[in-house]
């Protein structure tokens, strides 16, 4: 099977109607920080790290690694879409497969930013290993994520408990979105 890493990277921009997907840049790196360390962000994913690590941690340029798209806005980033392979000692389910993250910026929350990105990365990913399946995983208490994978087509797989909180693991396959 073709990994990620065997795909040519970075890939030029990906423009969507409001939205540049892109690889990310130095001066990016303050809203990785903001991103990382805002708890509103981190409430179904454990709790933000404390500002003073992610300072110390973060490269001066974050997030260059293949399937790591910055989402841009109006030049600004307000977003990170992430697609990797789920290693093979997770969900049997979800073994091997490419697997789609997303974080964004609670002020970029409601405008369909995360639906239009995720979108275009499906379609970016569908286009470079074209039949490939794509697990997302996701509290179910998060009902924005949970709408987001219904938009985007991902179907049930199976729920499971996991850092005390039930998770929804869902399937996408080329050609299942809305978009």
């Amino acid at each position: 099977m073709e990994d990620l890493t065997s795909v040519a990277w970075p890939p030029e921009p990906t423009r969507t109607e409001r939205l540049v997907l892109r690889e990310s840049e130095s001066h990016d790196r303050a809203a990785f920080v903001e991103l990382f360390a805002s708890s509103e962000v981190h409430t179904y994913l454990g709790g933000a790290r404390p500002r003073d690590d992610i300072e110390r941690e973060i490269p001066e340029v974050p997030g260059r690694r293949p399937g790591s798209f910055v989402v841009e806005r109006d030049g600004s980033m307000i977003g990170l879409i992430l697609l990797r392979r789920t290693p093979e000692q997770s969900r049997p389910a979800a073994a091997g497969k490419a697997d789609l993250g997303y974080l964004f910026l609670s002020r970029a929350w409601g405008f369909g930013y995360a639906a239009e990105a995720c979108a275009a990365a499906l379609g970016w990913l569908a286009d470079v290993l074209p039949g490939e399946p794509v697990m997302l995983t996701t509290q179910t208490a998060n009902t924005r994520s949970m709408r987001l994978a219904a938009k985007l087509g991902f179907a049930e797989v199976e729920r499971f408990v996991a850092w005390d909180a039930e998770q929804w693991l869902g399937m996408w396959t080329p050609g299942t979105s809305d978009k």
